[in-house]
């Protein structure tokens, strides 16, 4: 059989079983199939005309070898032509703004660079601003509680070794057996002018994150995928944290940092340095956690543990001891409170993560302070001014 008398059989044999294709000039992927079912094949012809973008999947018909039939078609048979909606070539074309604005922590004490970073937020400038400190000290809550208590949305992206420029910028997917281009949160938080947090920056690779270096300069983005320029939205912004400053982790503590480059790193506007807070914050913030899960006649308990954090801290600072004791580790202990209500164990379960040596020598150290010894007596002073360069208490 030649390929046009295997066109003009099957071409029958569509009309024969679904008459309205003979209006349509169009066939589902399932009648096809019910054609080749019957017994009649399929032309390589059909496969290759299929309607770019239609889904689910349409497929051309082979035109001019027949003449269609009209002579057994009444009009209670007669099927208006098949309106088939072309799927944009973005999957991202539109975002719900409200599910993007992060949810307001009632526990949530503002301390460090927050009045700053309120300033930029609110200012809606494009102002690249690296944030760098010790881990759990409140780097990346702080930018989700400001674009909370501002009401405006937030994309954060969590970056690692693994994460690539498809991952940041958008890539190609097949999506209903179409190619279709999906759209990264860079590109996304660009369109629609939405704030983008680049949380752990320094674990990702530094030659991915030049991908980055365009957008860092607040210029309009020339999009490949789409052969796009896309000029920012007014609100977008990046925010960056990180445990180092973009030049690795000497002590290895931060395993999996990378050294980044150095003209990637100047692309950021400002640099903040987040400390710990100081002893009357974390005391604030350790207290409303204990009242917000309910942990009655809990004492002393909120002080001593800000004060056994503030020696462990400057103990540490002072090359005493190689492990540190966060302000995540202490709401991780008042979790565990409000769980087992034995100060004890909550402060047992949650020091196994260090060796066996340290964690006994920290349990001993939080006798001592329960047991009321002042081991630190220039506290006043130390937590009074921990850094003398940001606000504690404006703009919330």
């Amino acid at each position: 059989m030649t390929n046009l008398s295997k066109q003009t059989a099957f071409i029958e044999k569509a009309y024969e079983l679904f008459p309205e294709v003979a209006v349509s000039q169009e066939m589902t992927q399932a009648q096809v199939l019910a054609v080749r079912k019957s017994g009649t094949p399929v032309p390589g012809i059909v496969w290759e005309n299929k309607v770019a973008g239609a889904s689910p999947a349409l497929y051309v018909i082979p035109g001019g070898s027949i003449t269609k039939p009209v002579a057994n078609t009444v009009a209670e048979t007669e099927v208006p032509p098949k309106v088939v909606p072309l799927k944009s070539s973005a999957l991202s074309s539109t975002v719900d703004r409200d599910s993007l604005i992060p949810a307001v922590d009632p526990n949530y004490v503002a301390f460090g660079n927050y009045t700053d970073l309120n300033h930029i937020v609110r200012s809606g400038m494009f102002y690249p601003s690296y944030i760098a400190g010790p881990t759990g000290n409140g780097k990346s809550t702080t930018i989700e509680q400001i674009c909370a208590k501002q009401k405006k949305p937030l994309i954060r992206v969590n970056l690692n070794t693994m994460t690539d420029e498809d991952q940041l910028i958008g890539s190609k997917t097949l999506v209903d057996g179409n190619v279709e281009i999906v759209e990264g949160p860079v590109v996304i938080a660009m369109r629609f002018g939405i704030p983008l947090l680049l949380d752990e920056i320094d674990a990702g690779g530094a030659n991915t994150l030049l991908c980055l270096q365009p957008i860092l300069e607040g210029k309009p983005f020339y999009f490949k995928l789409k052969n796009e320029m896309i000029t920012p939205a007014k609100g977008f912004n990046i925010f960056a944290t990180a445990n180092t400053k973009g030049k690795g982790s000497d002590d290895g503590r931060y395993i999996g940092t990378n050294v980044l480059n150095e003209a990637f790193l100047e692309r950021f506007a400002v640099t903040f340095n987040q400390p710990y807070p100081n002893q009357k914050t974390e005391l604030k913030i350790v207290e409303n956690l204990l009242n917000h899960y309910e942990c009655k006649d809990s004492g002393d308990f909120a002080s001593n543990l800000v004060k056994w954090a503030e020696v462990v801290r400057k103990t540490f600072d002072d090359g005493g001891c190689d492990e540190n004791i966060t302000t995540r580790r202490l709401t991780h202990i008042v979790r565990a409170f409000s769980i087992f209500k034995k100060e004890a164990k909550a402060i047992e379960l949650c020091l196994n993560r260090f060796d066996e040596v340290t964690k006994m020598a920290f349990l001993d150290l939080y006798s001592k302070i329960s047991a009321g010894e002042d081991l630190l007596p220039e506290a006043a002073e130390v937590e009074e001014d921990r850094n003398p360069y940001t606000s504690e208490s404006e703009g919330i």
